[in-house]
């Protein structure tokens, strides 16, 4: 009898062993392949976002006059994405969870993507109307304060805290942008107005200001609604506000009356028809494609840092900018850029920090478990 209760507990002992093992090597594999899905969804956001700014600004350069096609742009191309979406359903293994108790019911679904598109929509308005009155260069920098827009939303809805190294981001990110608000009637070699050129000033911060809730309030709904985090709910989720957002603009496109006058801004762009096509037809893709990421940066990790990815493209912007529209990089634009780098490394540090802290955490538990 006393053989095989310590030959049972040799067995228990070797099973704990072994789950142990496993614990250590799975959190491992299961890193690894987030930080490739990070990687991935960064590298959507980094480019993707200053391509799709570059070619609305090429619309209004060649003649392109509405400010609802470029809004529309930035929501519509969301149908590309129904195939990916199908994929990688296909690819994703069959949960075997039989609890469907936290799976949303359609009225929360409808609701929060009828809430997320309207916001997102008024924000891509607001955003046309600045890079339709401001230079392509000052126009991204100004939008790389939606980081700190992001982070004052995400105090309120999702507890964020301010470290040092948080405040000292966005402090840079803000001053940066003020830097361009003080150097506007300098710049101002357009034919744009003085009362214009203010109006996409508080386009522009309205934008970016729009941006941010939004992403604050995805990170909310990613914690409270969507609680089975998928790659499936991330598409849906751009899927369906995109749609919501789509019919708004169109139903403000239609209402105006702009709709009547494309036929014959598409005559005169002064590129070519084709060239008018292939680029509202770009401009959807890369914007369609920058909203993937940026939600996916949302799901993997934070709005905050979703948001801060997006700040490395933004000075993308300014050097094509000055090469393709020949916008003016004066000391004060190029002082403007090296803050919002400095923001957004400042930032980087923060969330390697969090991150080492949260390993840290993660095995000390299975050192104490090993040694019991």
């Amino acid at each position: 009898m006393s053989v095989k209760f310590s030959g049972d507990q040799n067995l228990e002992a070797n099973l704990i062993d072994h789950e142990v093992t496993e614990s250590l090597l799975v959190p491992q594999t299961k890193n690894c392949k987030r930080w490739l899905r990070v990687s991935m969804y960064a590298i959507f956001v980094i480019f993707c976002q200053p391509l799709a700014t570059i070619l609305g600004r090429l619309y209004y350069e060649n003649g392109g006059k509405s400010t609802y096609v470029v809004t529309l742009l930035q929501l519509i191309g969301f149908p590309v994405l129904v195939l990916f979406r199908f994929f990688s359903r296909i690819r994703q293994p069959k949960s075997k969870d039989t609890n469907f108790s936290q799976s949303p019911s359609f009225s929360t679904l409808a609701s929060v993507y009828m809430c997320t598109g309207l916001l997102v929509s008024a924000s891509a308005y607001l955003s046309a109307f600045g890079l339709l009155y401001l230079p392509v260069s000052t126009f991204s920098l100004i939008m790389a304060s939606q980081l700190a827009f992001t982070a004052f939303f995400s105090y309120f809805l999702n507890s964020q805290k301010f470290t040092p190294f948080i405040v000292n981001s966005l402090f840079l990110l803000t001053v940066s942008s003020a830097l361009l608000v003080v150097n506007t009637v300098s710049e101002n070699t357009t034919n744009v107005s003085r009362a214009n050129y203010v109006i996409g000033f508080i386009c522009t911060i309205g934008a970016s200001a729009g941006i941010g809730l939004v992403l604050s309030l995805i990170q909310l709904l990613f914690r409270k609604v969507f609680t089975k985090h998928t790659s499936s709910a991330v598409l849906d989720l751009a899927n369906y506000q995109s749609l919501i957002a789509s019919c708004v603009v169109l139903i403000g496109l239609f209402a105006s009356g702009e709709w009547k006058t494309l036929p014959s801004e598409m005559r005169n762009y002064k590129l070519g028809k084709m060239s008018y096509i292939f680029t509202l037809a770009s401009a959807a893709i890369s914007w369609q494609v920058y909203t993937v990421g940026c939600v996916g940066l949302i799901f993997e990790s934070s709005s905050v840092f979703s948001n801060s990815i997006t700040a490395v493209g933004l000075p993308i912007v300014p050097v094509v900018a000055v090469i393709v529209f020949h916008d003016k990089m004066d000391a004060s634009k190029i002082f403007s850029i090296v803050l919002a780098i400095w923001g957004f490394l400042s930032f980087v540090y923060q969330h390697y920090l969090d991150e080492k802290k949260l390993k840290t955490c993660q095995t000390n538990p299975v050192e104490q478990n090993t040694q019991t």
